[in-house]
């Protein structure tokens, strides 16, 4: 998807140029892109044989749509169990709590 944004609208051609080193294999690519098509987080149109896509959702609608999935799966639906985890897993220091903090009093 990040490709696809920084894009915006382009070929197979185009996302496999737009993709760093190492490259994946040319089918990968295809193959991921047909998954986020089916999943409605891209479209495209046809032209002849090929198939333009571009984003059907915004970056900050796919990242919440993308850590909503992440909590319902990996911690009981729960938000608290996320920033639970993230907090253990980390050395947080006062000032990165007190700005989580000020994010949900937000």
């Amino acid at each position: 998807m990040q490709v696809i944004w920084t894009i915006e609208k382009g070929f197979a051609n185009d996302i496999m140029a737009a993709i760093p080193e190492p490259k994946p294999a040319y089918n990968t690519v295809l193959t991921i892109v047909r998954i986020l098509e089916k999943k409605g987080f891209v479209g495209f149109n046809i032209y002849g044989k090929a198939h333009q896509y571009f984003p059907l959702i915004a970056k900050e609608d796919y990242s919440k749509k993308l850590l909503s999935g992440m909590v319902k799966s990996y911690f009981n639906n729960s938000f608290r169990n996320l920033i639970s985890a993230f907090a253990d897993g980390e050395n947080l220091t006062l000032k990165d709590l007190e700005e989580l903090k000020k994010i949900i009093n937000e």
